[in-house]
């Protein structure tokens, strides 16, 4: 139990660092609209799955967002380093967050039968 919120808390400093490193410190265009919108780490915090979403739909966009985090990954880990003090920084893994695009659907199918009726 104790671990879990232990993670949780290190989860939320590592999303909110990792914000601002995006904005601040990574210069790589393709990650400039970038925003992460969750952390979930592992118990033992070895590795924090960092879950991010893009304004563009574009299946292109998506993949250059993708090339430009995992590029960037040596530097988020070098930040992160410098101002949390952990023992050992998580190892980073990028996943594209699907649940803004599926609430966009569920709420346009909603429009769609509220048109109907």
């Amino acid at each position: 139990m104790a671990t879990s919120f232990r993670a949780d808390r290190v989860g939320m400093e590592i999303k909110r660092e990792v914000n601002s490193i995006l904005q601040l410190k990574v210069r790589d265009p393709r990650v400039s609209g970038v925003t992460v919108t969750d952390v979930q780490m592992t118990g033992d915090l070895s590795l924090a799955k960092v879950y991010y979403t893009i304004l563009s739909d574009l299946a292109s966009d998506n993949e250059k967002a993708r090339e430009g985090l995992e590029k960037a990954k040596g530097l988020i880990k070098r930040e992160i380093a410098k101002t949390l003090t952990l023992y050992k920084v998580p190892d980073l893994v990028f996943v594209k967050d699907e649940s803004i695009a599926y609430g966009n659907k569920i709420d346009e199918m909603l429009r769609n039968l509220d048109a109907k009726n």
